[in-house]
């Protein structure tokens, strides 16, 4: 795995720096971001998008410190999936190797502290999370059933023209099978590690309403109450 901070006194510190953020983490086509944008328009909190700030971190990283993600530099639609079995996909991630959170911690540690920061991001495990709470109910990991999610994500890529950005001209329902095999190998490496540092998974098969969900997010993160 690779070293997240060179400085184990910053090391140390991070939990308490920290302190003000809270997680929604797990896996893919959760409802992750519907939930985040929901609590935010409630109870005011800035919400951080992990998937938009990923665009960012590529021009950031290093060969030497963070090689699957540099790898991802320059890539055509489709290319990380074209000629690869799911479990090469899965292995080759680099939120699977820790390179993408030394990039999340940068970002939080740049943003204002007297405010709730709400991260909405699906590649941190509880391995590389685990280390940055000073408590465990800052963080939850929603994870779906598969076919709340196969719901999800053949809606999503039902428009040819999203399903072209993201795989290229690969076939699409060979890509979708794919990245379905990926992620549930994810959700599997989440629960597990999940397990070992006692933090909460979720399951979501859509038969809780998300304003429901949102409720029991708004009293584990200490939201106070709506306006």
């Amino acid at each position: 795995m690779t070293s997240l901070f060179s400085d184990s006194e910053t090391s140390r510190e991070l939990p308490d720096l920290l302190a003000h953020v809270r997680w929604i983490a797990g896996g893919t086509a959760s409802g992750k971001s519907t939930l985040a944008r929901l609590l935010a328009d409630r109870y005011g909190v800035e919400v951080y998008d992990g998937d938009r700030a990923e665009h960012g971190w590529l021009t950031r990283c290093t060969p030497q410190r963070h090689p699957r993600l540099s790898a991802m530099r320059g890539m055509p639609p489709g290319g990380m999936w074209a000629d690869r079995t799911a479990e090469e996909v899965f292995r080759a991630m680099a939120s699977l190797h820790g390179e993408t959170t030394g990039f999340l911690v940068e970002d939080l540690l740049a943003m204002p502290t007297d405010r709730i920061i709400l991260v909405d991001y699906f590649g941190i495990l509880p391995n590389h999370l685990a280390p940055l709470l000073c408590r465990p109910d800052q963080a939850v990991f929603l994870l779906p059933t598969p076919r709340f999610r196969w719901d999800a994500l053949d809606a999503r890529y039902a428009d040819p023209a999203r399903a072209r950005a993201t795989w290229g001209g690969n076939d699409p329902k060979t890509m979708l099978a794919k990245r379905l095999t990926r992620d549930s190998l994810w959700d599997e490496e989440v629960r597990r590690q999940a397990d070992g540092h006692r933090l909460d998974t979720i399951t979501v098969d859509g038969s809780t309403p998300v304003t429901d969900l949102a409720d029991q997010m708004a009293a584990r993160f200490g939201l106070g109450h709506s306006t």
